[in-house]
C-alpha cells in the first residue's frame, strides 16, 4: 500500500516537522460533519507528525480497504454467476429461448439504473457502513432465493431484485474511498477494490468448476451455484456490519487523536467528507456539468456484453464447458494485473486520460484478432480474448477520475450515480448486441465493441484539455478575489516530494506554518468543484 502524501514546502519556505490543526469557529455556515468534529476537538493537542499520519493510513488500509475488497468481490461474484452457469445448461434447464438469456443479463442493469437516484440519496442521508452491510445482506438473500427459480419469468424477477440491491455497492465503494483517502491515494485504492473483478473470475471459475461436478436429482447445476454464492454473501454481510465504520469521525477502532488526523488530512482534497444534507443545487449542477456527461459517454462505451457472453465465446472456440470455465482463470488474472498496473501508472505519472487511451489499445487489438482469425486457430483466438479482458482496467480509472474531479457531498453522490447509470445503460445494450443466434462468430457484438473502444480512447485524450480550461478559470477567479492565482495541490503531491519536503524541514530547522483556519478554507464548506475556486482539477 502507498503511504500518505503531503506537499513539499515551496522554495525558501520554512515549516516544522508537524502539522497544526487550527481550531474551528462556532459555525460560519460550514455544513460538513467533519467541521463539527474538528470544532469539538479544537482544544486538544493539534499537531501530528508525518510518521503519525502514516500510521493512521496503515490502520485505514488494514481495516477499511479489506472490507471494500470483500464487498466488491461478492457483488461481482453474484452478478457474474449467470455467466458461469451459462455453460452448465441453464438455457435448457430453464427452457430459455431467443434473447431470454440476454435479458437475464440486461435486467440486472435495468434495475441498477432505476435505483441509482435512490442510491445517491441514501448515501447522502444514511450511514454508509450500515448501508453497505444492508445491501450485501439483501442481494445475497436474493441470489440464494434465485436457486428456487426454474422459469424465465421467475429468474427475470429475481435478477431484477438482485440488481436493485447491488445498485448500492459500487457508488458506496467510491463514496467510502472519497471519505477515507486523499486524492493522490484514491486511484490505487479504487484499482484495488475494482481488481476484485479479476479475483472473482478466478475464484468464481474454480467454484463453478467444482460445483458443476455435483450430480443431483433434486437441483439443476445452476441452482446449486446460485445457492452457494448467495449464502456465502449473506455471511459476509455480518462481517461488514460488525467492522465497517460509517465515517472517520465515527470509527471506533481509531483513537480520538487518530480520528482527528484521519479527518484533518482530507482537507487538502477540497471535496468535503460527509454532510448528511441533500442539496438540490448540487443535483442540478451535476446534471449541467459537461464533465458528468463525458464520464457518462465513456462508461457507456466500455460497458458491453463480453462479460455476460465471455464463457460462451470461449466455448465457441471449440473447447468443452469445463475447459471454457478454466480458461476464465487466466482472464481474471490478466484483469487483476492490468487493473493494478494501470492504477499505478496513472498515480505515478498523474495522467489518467493518457493512461486510459493507452489501455484501450490492448482490447482494440484483441477484438480485431477475434474478428479476423479463423476459428481453427484456438490459441490465437484465446490470446485475443485475453487482450480484450484488459478493457476492465478502464472502469476503475473512470471511477477515480470522476471522483477526484467532483466536490460537494450531494454532487459527488449524484455524479457517481450518473456514471453508474451510464454503466448500466451500456450493460443493458451490450448483451443485446450479442445473441446465441450469432454463435460462433458473434460479429455484431464484437464490431460494436471495437467502435466503442476507439471512441473511448479519443475522449480520454480530449477531456484533459477541458480540465485544463477549468483550472485556468479557477485561477482567474482566485486572482479576482485577491488570492494567489497559482496553488500547490497538496492532495496530489507524491511521496518523494513529501519526503524531500520533510528533509528540508529538518535541515532548515524552521518554524511551523499553520494551515488555513476552517472559516477561511473552502475544503469543508460542502462546496461543489465549480463553486470552489480553490478546487484543482486533475488530468
Amino acid at each position: 500500500m502507498s503511504t500518505p502524501e503531503k506537499s513539499a514546502p515551496p522554495p525558501g519556505a520554512t515549516t516544522a516537522t508537524s502539522d497544526e490543526i487550527t481550531p474551528a469557529p462556532a459555525s460560519n455556515g460550514l455544513t460538513d460533519k467533519a467541521t463539527t468534529f474538528l470544532q469539538a476537538h479544537a482544544q486538544t493537542d493539534t499537531t501530528f507528525t508525518y510518521e503519525e499520519e502514516r500510521h493512521v493510513l496503515r490502520r485505514i488500509d488494514t481495516r477499511i480497504l479489506p472490507l471494500l475488497l470483500g464487498a466488491y468481490f461478492f457483488q461481482q461474484l453474484d452478478k457474474s454467476s449467470l455467466s458461469y452457469v451459462s455453460i452448465f445448461g441453464i438455457t435448457e434447464d430453464a427452457k430459455l429461448v431467443g434473447q431470454q438469456y440476454s435479458w437475464l443479463g440486461s435486467i440486472l442493469y435495468i434495475a441498477q439504473l432505476v435505483m441509482q437516484p435512490l442510491a445517491a440519496f441514501i448515501l447522502v442521508k444514511f450511514p454508509n457502513g450500515k448501508v453497505i452491510a444492508g445491501a450485501i445482506f439483501l442481494w445475497g438473500t436474493s441470489q440464494a432465493i434465485m436457486a428456487a427459480c426454474t422459469t424465465f419469468p421467475s429468474l427475470l424477477g429475481l435478477r431484477f431484485i438482485l440488481g436493485s440491491f447491488e445498485a448500492m455497492i459500487a457508488p458506496s465503494c467510491i463514496a467510502v474511498t472519497q471519505m477515507w483517502w486523499r486524492r493522490s491515494e484514491q486511484t490505487l485504492r479504487t484499482s484495488y477494490w475494482n481488481a476484485m473483478n479479476g479475483i472473482t473470475a478466478i475464484v468464481g471459475s474454480l467454484f463453478t468448476y467444482g460445483l458443476g461436478h455435483i450430480e443431483s436429482e433434486v437441483m439443476f447445476k445452476y441452482q446449486i451455484i446460485f445457492l452457494f454464492c448467495g449464502l456465502l454473501t449473506v455471511v459476509y454481510a455480518g462481517v461488514v456490519l460488525t467492522f465497517m465504520p460509517d465515517s472517520p469521525m465515527e470509527a471506533k477502532y481509531l483513537t480520538e487523536r487518530e480520528k482527528v488526523i484521519a479527518v484533518e488530512r482530507l482537507r487538502a482534497n477540497q471535496m468535503g467528507v460527509s454532510s448528511g444534507k441533500w442539496r438540490w443545487d448540487h443535483v442540478w449542477e451535476s446534471l449541467l456539468d459537461l464533465k458528468t456527461w463525458c464520464w457518462f459517454v465513456i462508461i457507456v462505451a466500455i460497458s458491453g456484453g463480453i462479460g455476460t457472453f465471455g464463457s460462451l465465446i470461449v466455448k465457441s472456440f471449440g473447447y468443452t464447458k469445463f475447459e471454457a470455465i478454466l480458461f476464465n482463470i487466466p482472464f481474471g488474472a490478466i484483469q487483476f494485473i492490468v487493473i493494478i498496473a494501470s492504477g499505478w501508472v496513472a498515480t505515478r505519472f498523474k495522467h489518467k486520460g493518457l493512461t486510459i487511451a493507452g489501455v484501450c489499445v490492448l482490447p482494440i487489438v484483441g477484438t480485431i484478432i477475434m474478428l479476423t482469425v479463423p476459428r481453427e486457430q484456438k490459441g490465437v483466438l484465446l490470446f485475443g480474448y485475453y487482450l480484450v479482458s484488459c478493457m476492465a482496467a478502464i472502469t476503475p480509472l473512470i471511477y477515480a477520475w470522476q471522483a477526484q474531479n467532483t466536490g460537494g457531498d450531494t454532487k459527488k453522490k449524484c455524479t457517481s450515480g450518473m456514471v453508474f447509470i451510464g454503466m448500466c445503460t451500456g450493460n443493458i445494450i451490450g448483451p443485446l448486441l450479442y445473441s446465441v443466434d450469432h454463435a460462433p462468430l458473434y460479429r455484431p457484438g464484437l464490431i460494436s465493441n471495437l467502435i466503442m473502444l476507439v471512441l473511448v480512447a479519443a475522449l480520454a485524450i480530449l477531456i484533459p484539455f477541458y480540465l485544463m480550461f477549468l483550472n485556468r478559470r479557477h485561477a482567474k477567479r482566485r486572482e479576482e478575489l485577491g488570492k494567489n492565482a497559482v496553488l500547490v495541490d497538496e492532495s496530489m503531491i507524491g511521496k518523494g516530494q513529501m519526503e524531500s519536503g520533510k528533509a528540508a524541514e529538518i535541515e532548515e530547522g524552521g518554524t511551523s506554518t499553520k494551515p488555513k483556519a476552517l472559516e477561511e478554507d473552502n475544503a469543508l464548506r460542502d462546496m461543489t468543484d465549480v463553486k470552489n475556486e480553490d478546487f484543482i482539477y486533475v488530468y
